[in-house]
Formats: structure tokens, sequence, C-alpha cells
């Protein structure tokens, strides 16, 4: 059973020809430079002022992702031989917290554009005009891509299993029949990335690409989360997709070998605890200008004179210093590879104690749907469910504890 979506019920991108942001695209040239720290201000605040809206809804945030889209920052990762920024961590990082501070479901369709663009070149089982295709259209169009790889009856696939999504060979075509979770940016993308198997007798696993506007497909469950209610992360459905043959990727046996290279692994374990360390410094914001301005009768003084709410907002402080640390030091490479899950579980954790500490102290005006800090806390609690989730990143550390001896 399928159900209409009130914002998302069809495949409505932004269309790809919006002109281009001359302005933004010249200020963002150098990523580095000063003119880019200060138009990445800007799109802090003006993102920020639609956060509660597209909330509500949820709405997909279609306007913020022209706005990418228009400033070339969807290509962030593509090679500049086919006209990307060929970002590094530390520059991609830099975009996304901005981004993320602001709206952070719309931080995470970027990071989820990003990754998939920062190996693609490189990958040796795609066919060369079809990985040049889909940088070109991220550079020419803004199209945006992602992996749908969870399903109903597996799960996530980082924990084993065969993917129930089939692809059938049929003369020069493939026939895609599945259903995919979590699927995040469905509204928006031009390219679902859809992981499946074979049905050989011996099954290959791999990547069907499909574009949104081929037949049979539709949408099913819609996104209806606590937190991220933005990022349009509904149920997709493949009814007999034909794709064609070279469009059939990766396909191998099931193994290790299917797993993430190391690279995309790093960048991975950085950019995701990003978007929540900018939900926090938000909420810390937030707070702090909530503090200063609240003066109850009986103290004639705003709470911010008081000691405790002083000690709260270093505490805050003191796990957002940690968060920069960690996430410099690793977009830097100052922290090893095999570190990089590490640095994703602490800046979580530290992201989601910091806002429990304003929501803590500010009472009943932090949990008011009045007040952005209760759409803060929502958002940040979904820094947990990523992978690799806790239990997995604490377990390899201490297995590699255990082995060291």
């Amino acid at each position: 059973m399928t159900s209409r979506l009130p914002d998302a019920a069809v495949f409505d991108a932004v269309p790809p020809n919006a002109a281009p942001d001359d302005a933004a695209r010249d200020a963002l040239r150098d990523l580095d430079s000063e003119r880019a720290d200060a138009w990445l201000a800007t799109l802090t605040t003006h993102f920020a002022d639609g956060a509660a809206h597209l909330d509500s809804g949820p709405h997909f945030p279609h306007d913020n992702l022209a706005r990418l889209r228009r400033a070339g920052l969807l290509s962030l990762t593509v090679p500049r031989a086919l006209g990307g920024h060929q970002a590094t961590l530390a520059q991609a990082l830099k975009v996304v917290r901005s981004v993320a501070r602001g709206e952070p479901s719309t931080a995470l369709i970027l990071v989820m554009q990003c990754l998939y663009h920062l190996r693609l070149q490189a990958n040796p089982n795609w066919p060369v005009a079809l990985k040049q295709r889909v940088a070109r259209d991220a550079v020419e169009h803004g199209a945006l891509i992602n992996s749908l790889r969870v399903e109903p009856e597996l799960g996530s696939p980082s924990r084993g299993g065969l993917p129930a999504t089939v692809g059938r060979r049929d003369a020069d075509h493939w026939i895609v029949n599945g259903r995919k979770l979590y699927s995040t940016g469905s509204p928006g993308l031009t390219w679902f990335a859809v992981w499946g198997r074979t049905d050989e007798a011996m099954p290959r696993v791999g990547t069907w690409l499909i574009h949104r506007d081929t037949p049979g497909i539709r949408f099913g469950e819609p996104w209806n989360h606590l937190g991220m209610r933005a990022t349009g992360s509904h149920e997709v459905i493949f009814d007999d997709v034909r794709v064609p043959l070279d469009h059939a990727v990766d396909l191998q046996s099931p193994g290790a070998s299917n797993g993430m290279d190391p690279v995309t692994s790093t960048w991975m374990n950085l950019l995701l605890p990003s978007i929540y360390d900018g939900i926090a410094r938000a909420a810390r914001d937030w707070f702090v200008q909530w503090a200063a301005g609240r003066v109850p009768s009986g103290l004639n003084a705003p709470l911010s004179s008081l000691d405790s709410f002083q000690q709260t907002v270093g505490r805050i402080d003191a796990l957002l210093l940690t968060n920069r640390v960690l996430l410099d030091a690793g977009a830097t490479g100052q922290i090893a590879q095999a570190d990089a899950p590490a640095i994703k579980y602490l800046v979580s954790a530290n992201a989601i104690k910091s806002v429990e500490h304003a929501l803590e102290a500010s009472s009943n005006p932090g949990l008011s749907r009045n007040n952005p800090l209760e759409r803060h806390y929502r958002d940040v609690l979904c820094a947990r469910i990523h992978t690799p989730q806790n239990d997995t990143v604490l377990g390899n550390l201490g297995r590699a504890a255990f082995a060291a001896r």
C-alpha cells in the first residue's frame, strides 16, 4: 500500500536550468578565502530563517538546494577536470558546517552528494562515459545522487545479508524490482544508485544506476521522523524498472570487498557528525541569546548573570571546543584513518550532551514548539542512527585494544 505524500508526491526537483549565481560562484572560487567565509555565514542565516517551516510540514528543502545549486556547491567533490571544486576534506567540512548550522536536513543531503562524487571517478567498475555523465550532470545542472541501500526486511546492510531488491537480465536491459527505505533526498534526486542482487544461481551484488525519469518508480511509506524531518527520506519502490545494461555497476560476489573504501569512510566519519555539531552550535547560540534576554521579575537581572547559567554555557562550549579540535584534526590528517569512527562517536555524543545541557537549564521554554531548541534536540538525536553505530565503533575499539595484547 502506498501513501500520498503531502509535499513530495511526485519527483518535483527544482528545474536544473536555474541560472547560476555568478557572485556566489566567484566568492566560493577559493573556499579558504575570507570572501567564502562571509558568503557561507550569510547562507547559514538564510537557511536558519526557514528551518522551522521545513520541519513543521515536513517540507523538502527545494529552495535551499536551489541556492546550493546556483552557487555550484552541489559539485563540491567533483574533480576540477570535470568542472567541480575538487574540495579537500577540510574545505568540505567548512561548507557542511555552515549549511548544518542553518538547516541540517539540507546538510545531510549535501553530505550524501559529496560522498558519492568523492571517489566515483576512481571507481574502475563504472564505464568511464557513465561516470563522466553523472559528474557533468552535477556540475552543469546540480543533479543529486544518493545510494539507496536500506530495505524493510534487511534493515541496514552494514549488519550483513543480501538485499531483496533484484535485477533480472532481460535481453538488452535489466529489470529491477525492490523497495528501499530511508532514501535521503529522494524527492530531489536525479540519480538513484540502487543496491541490489542479481537473480542468478550464484547472485552478484552491486548498484543499478536509475534516472528519476525512468517509468516504474514511485514513493511508498512517507518519511515521518522525530528529527531531521526535511530530508525527504521516503520509501522508494521500483516496479519492473528497465535499466540499460551498462547502468549495472560494481556487480561482484558478496563479500568484504563490497564495503566502503578507507578514504570515503574517513570523510563519512567526519562530515556526518559535523552536521550534528552544527545543530549543537545553533542550539548553543539560541540558549545564550535567550538567557541574556530573559529577566525574571524576582531576579531583576538576566539569567545570564547567574553562576549556574554561566557554568552551563561553559560546559557547552567545552564540549564544542572538543568537537572542533577533533573535526579539524581529522580533516587535516592528524588522526589515523582507523580512528575516524571514534571521532564520529565522540563528536555526536558531545553534540547531544551540549543540547541536553541547554534544554535542562532552559526548562519549559526550551521544550516549547515556539522556540527552536526543541527542534535542535530532536534533530541532534538522529546522530546516533548513522553507520557506524555506537555499538560497532566501541566494539571495534575494544577488540583492537585486546588484540594489541
